[in-house]
This record gives structure tokens, sequence and C-alpha cells, in this order.
């Protein structure tokens, strides 16, 4: 999927816009026992009530493609004949009426996923989506729809107790302390089955949520879908910044790291820039590219690509965004951190002085020391 076709299944999550009838779900303890089991019309609720389910669905498809939203692919055996995709099927194309389907996919939760010791609802809707034809001119025809596409959405959320406010008694005209019942809290993984590929359903594609990106909840992915996730962002991260210095070695110089990071973050404010719907990628041949401009021996842009093919695959593209953070440049040393804007991390320079190693950074003018603007004197030297 890419950005303009998750933004148009998200933008279905509003009361006006869906084809949910029902909600389904159940209520999970910290023991893994099942508590209560939801089901409910979604059109005979109170609005306050229907808004807020659906914005826990909408929000099961938020974040970052490549990041939060992670593409998992199923092998052509397993659409064929597996037991989890005939699972996700069932509860597609019964619109989740299947109650024996809907219990069978709770136990697959239940009894793999690991919460930290808290309740959590599993909740689950199903929605048919008339597609609607969009031109060569990218304009939509609401009334030419030639495409049905039906899909199934699922949003896991932690339900944690109320903290104590204090609230006013009209019948007592006084304010007193009192404990709000448990909440539903935003969720902590979701998914979407099947994909909206090229506005169409792809059987081969689901499309998952994790909330924390440091934390893909692995065992879940094993259990409901029984494929392989690919590196969590945070571990594409710290991978891609271990393989660079092993490889590099003395190399790893300021001005090779900054090369790196301004190169990428230019990328993807062009990217941004132009809109592009699909996800952007770099390749590791590209990344060498940029070591060999930077003057890294050759044999070592070979060591870093030999090493980025052992850790993420022959032949992988990476996510820029889950390599470097486009926003942020800093400087650490065991006594001092900086942070410098990104765009001006050219004016950053190492050099050795009198034997010792320094960071120079240009201060010229508006020097600020705790928000109090303060001069340099001309014969500090």
């Amino acid at each position: 999927m890419n950005q303009k076709e998750l933004n148009e299944i998200r933008r279905r999550m509003a009361p006006n816009k869906s084809n949910i009838g029902k909600i389904y779900g159940c209520y999970v303890n910290s023991s893994k026992e099942i508590v209560s089991y939801l089901d409910e019309s979604l059109g005979i609720m109170p609005d306050l009530d229907m808004e807020k389910y659906l914005g826990l669905f909408k929000k099961a498809l938020s974040g970052s493609l490549g990041k939060n939203l992670i593409d998992l692919v199923f092998s052509t055996q397993q659409v064929v004949d597996s037991e989890e995709h005939h699972l996700l099927t069932s509860l597609t194309n019964s619109v989740l009426k299947d109650a024996g389907a809907r219990e069978q996919f709770y136990q697959k939760v239940v009894r793999s996923l690991e919460m930290e010791d808290s309740n959590y609802l599993i909740l689950l809707a199903s929605d048919t989506y008339d597609v609607p034809y969009r031109g060569k001119d990218d304009e939509i025809q609401a009334d030419a729809s030639d495409t049905v596409f039906k899909y199934i959405i699922c949003a896991i959320c932690p339900v944690r107790d109320g903290k104590p406010e204090l609230g006013y008694f009209s019948g007592e005209n006084e304010f007193h302390g009192y404990a709000t019942n448990q909440i539903v809290a935003p969720p902590e993984l979701g998914f979407m089955f099947p994909a909206f590929d090229d506005r169409a359903a792809n059987i081969y594609n689901a499309l998952v949520y994790s909330r924390n990106t440091a934390q893909i909840h692995h065992e879940f992915i094993d259990a409901v879908f029984h494929t392989e996730a690919p590196m969590s962002a945070d571990e594409q991260k710290e991978t891609f910044k271990s393989v660079l210095t092993d490889s590099l070695e003395n190399s790893c110089s300021y001005d090779v790291v900054q090369a790196v990071h301004e190169q990428i973050r230019q990328r993807i404010e062009q990217h941004k820039e132009s809109k592009n719907p699909e996800p952007l990628d770099i390749t590791v041949r590209e990344v060498g590219e940029i070591l060999q401009n930077s003057g890294v021996p050759e044999e070592q842009i070979q060591t870093f690509q030999e090493k980025c093919g052992e850790k993420f695959g022959s032949g992988a593209a990476l996510n820029p965004r889950n390599i470097i953070d486009s926003g942020k440049f800093e400087l650490v040393t065991p006594q001092v951190k900086i942070f410098v804007d990104p765009e001006y991390s050219y004016l950053v320079e190492t050099k050795i002085i009198d034997g010792k190693k320094y960071i120079l950074i240009p201060a010229d003018e508006g020097v600020e020391v705790n928000s109090v603007d303060v001069k340099i004197r001309q014969d500090e030297k």
C-alpha cells in the first residue's frame, strides 16, 4: 500500500463514511482470560460511542508506512493452503459473522500476545467499500465504482485504570475526589486484511500496525500470520549504525557520517516535497556511492555492502526514515551533548590543535548561554 491508498481507507473510519455494521471483540485480563465479549451494532450506538470506536480503528491505521505500519507478505503456499490465511479469509468473507472463526482468532491472540500484565480489548470490524473510479486526472468519480473492497480491521487496545480526579457534585454543591473507571487506551497493535493495493484487494498482503516502533510483537505476528516480520524501525537504525561503524573502522570520521546523514536527509526532504505517495527507499549500493564520494576506501565500502546483505538481506532496499533521524543532528562526547539543525551540520568541523581533538562551531553572532546573549571577546583565543 502507498500513502494515498492508506489515506483513502483511513478516511472511511467516520460515521458517515464506513459500512461497518457491527463491532465485535473481547476483553482480556492480565491472566490471559477472556472476561467478556463485545457484539454491538454501530448504527444504534450513541454518537459519542460510535466516534470513539471508529477513532480507535483509525488509530490502528496511523503512523508511517514502513515504521508504524508494516507490510506483511504471505507466500503462495500460505494463500493456497494454510490455517492462518484460511482463518483471516473466513473472517473477511463472513463479515465477521462466523462466531467460531472469531473465537478461534481471539484464542490465537490471547495465547500469543504479551502485553506486560495489562488488561486489553480486542476489537474487530468489517467494512465493504465500493471503490470509486479514479480518472487519469486523479479525480474521483463516486458514481463510477466497479470494484468492491471487503476487508477487516483489528485494534488491540490496553485497558488501564483511570486516575483519581477532583469533580463537582451538583447535589452537594461541593468538589470531591472520585476515581474514573477503566479507560480504553489507543491501540498498541492492529492490522488490516487484505491490503488495499492498486485500490483493490491484495490477499497476499496484510498491513500490521505497531504503536511502539521498537517492539512490534513478533509473537503476535507469528501466531496470527505465521510469517516473518521485518526488523522494527528501531532495529533497522541500530543495525545500520552498527554495520557502518564496524565496516568503516578508522574511516568512520565526522565528515563521512555527516555526508551520509545529509544526503539521505535531502532525499527524504525531496520525496516529501514531491508528494509522491509511494514509499521512499535507498539501496545499499546508493549508500556505497555516498561513502565512495566521501573518500572511504573501496575495500571498506565492499565490507559495508556485504555486512548489509547479511543483516538486511541480499539486495534489500532500506527505508531512509528508519536509518537516520532526519530532524536531528547530534554530537555527543562523555561531557557534552550538542544539537545542530541538520540543515547546518556542514558548519561543524573537527580539528586537532596542539595535539588535542576539537569540535569547532562558528560563533560569529547570536550566541546565547542559558538564554542570555553573550559576546566572544577578541582576546579569547
